[in-house]
């Protein structure tokens, strides 16, 4: 289907999901956040994507955020529709199943900031800025940026972004673990297509058994997310892919993964 709000383009196995709303820095609104769930849950369904690039169109933004402008009519019942949609949006991201690069080349501020979390991996442009601002708008983050960026830095780094809303330089972000890799602003592109490329030739099963153990067990205690990893280990013995790379590893060849 057409999209208002989003340009969609496969390379390969590789999906490659854009917020085109450049004239707005990519901010996010309803309909964006209804797309985006859209587009997901499509790269979900389709076996022939493996892997999902997500992008903000231009040169300044990844996403700057919310759309201020619609969010001012909002109600308390509104308001908490919007969370809740926004929410489930970043949970099925990280529930894909399907790896998912964030490509930052410019703002991930606010609500864009937690999309690039909900990401599995993320890769910036040295110019990229990001930050939790809801505080000087006397708000709080609404998409689960006070519990992703808990979890990805601690809760003093959560609480210094989040209570003075100032941004960080991607520098920063990467050594804080909210960033996987920064690159020049000329080697984006680049980057995220190698990435992409080296995940799409990666076994399917074994990286859904991999975004599984760590995502749902890592929210587990220790003893159950070892008998969760235990249980995914066990399952890629049935599979096609297990004895392809097995075979190719014995046999010095490059491995054929078919998701079976």
């Amino acid at each position: 289907m057409a999209f208002r709000t989003l340009a969609t383009a496969d390379r390969g196995a590789v999906r490659t999901i854009t917020i085109n709303r450049p004239e707005k820095l990519n901010a996010l609104n309803r309909e964006t956040i209804g797309e985006l769930t859209l587009a997901f849950r499509q790269a979900q369904q389709d076996d022939a994507v493996r892997v999902v690039v997500l992008a903000g169109a231009g040169e300044k933004a990844f996403v700057a955020g919310a759309d201020i402008s619609e969010m001012t009519a909002w109600s308390l019942v509104k308001a908490q529709a919007a969370s809740r949609a926004g929410q489930e949006l970043m949970s099925s991201i990280e529930r894909l199943g399907k790896p998912v690069i964030a490509k930052i080349q410019g703002f991930a501020l606010g609500g864009g900031m937690e999309l690039a979390m909900a990401c599995h991996l993320r890769v910036a442009s040295e110019k990229a800025k990001f930050g939790q601002p809801e505080i000087g708008l006397g708000l709080i983050p609404g998409f689960g940026g006070t519990q992703r960026l808990t979890r990805l830095t601690g809760r003093g780094v959560a609480l210094e972004l989040c209570l003075l809303g100032q941004q960080i330089d991607a520098a920063r972000a990467e050594r804080l673990g909210i960033v996987t890799r920064v690159v020049a602003v000329e080697e984006l592109d680049a980057a995220v297509d190698a990435m992409a490329d080296q995940l799409a030739a990666a076994a399917p099963l074994a990286l859904k058994g991999i975004l599984e153990a760590v995502i749902e067990g890592g929210e587990c205690a220790i003893d159950q997310g070892l008998a969760f990893e235990t249980q995914g280990f066990a399952i890629a013995f049935s599979t096609e892919d297990m004895r392809e790379g097995t075979s190719a590893f014995l046999e010095r060849r490059k491995a054929s993964f078919k998701g079976q």
